[in-house]
């Protein structure tokens, strides 16, 4: 949800904004759950909020400066999803000292797999991402969306 959020950032003309409320609309979520989302990537420097009455959230880059990956940390942060708490060492069959004086493999299969993960993540760009749905979208969806972008963004300083 949070990379569709930003995708729709990015259709943004410059210098205009779009509230949480009417993001939150587009996308069908409640409003208070993408407030939380919005913080964390404006904290990450991939959004910029703009307050007020006539307020709202841009992207703070271009969308091709801006990976996946970069969406993901912001919100999930950068620690590793698996830690190996040395479970090989607990009940009756327990590993000795020596057995386990390498790393444990499933938490090297999980670490690989991280790796590769993030990497992926990160060769994708958000402006690829709006390009690949603009070419699936019928003509009617794209126009659709610009009338309504139109009338639900406000213009900033």
């Amino acid at each position: 949800m949070v990379a569709h959020a930003c995708a729709i950032l990015a259709l943004l003309p410059p210098k205009r904004a779009l509230s949480k409320e009417s993001l939150a609309e587009f996308l069908g979520v409640p409003a208070p759950y993408l407030a939380k989302q919005l913080q964390a990537l404006s904290r990450a420097g991939i959004v910029l909020t703009h307050r007020g009455a006539k307020g709202g959230y841009r992207l703070a880059k271009s969308a091709d400066l801006i990976s996946l990956w970069d969406i993901t940390a912001s919100v999930e942060g950068t620690t590793p999803s698996f830690r190996c708490t040395e479970v090989r060492r607990n009940g009756p069959c327990g590993a000795s000292e020596k057995e386990c004086a390498g790393p444990c493999h499933i938490a090297s299969a999980f670490a690989r797999a991280e790796v590769e993960y993030r990497n992926s993540l990160a060769q994708v760009k958000l402006i690829d991402l709006v390009a690949a749905g603009a070419s699936d979208a019928t003509e009617n969806r794209k126009q659709d969306i610009g009338l309504w972008l139109e009338q639900h963004t406000t213009d900033v300083a």
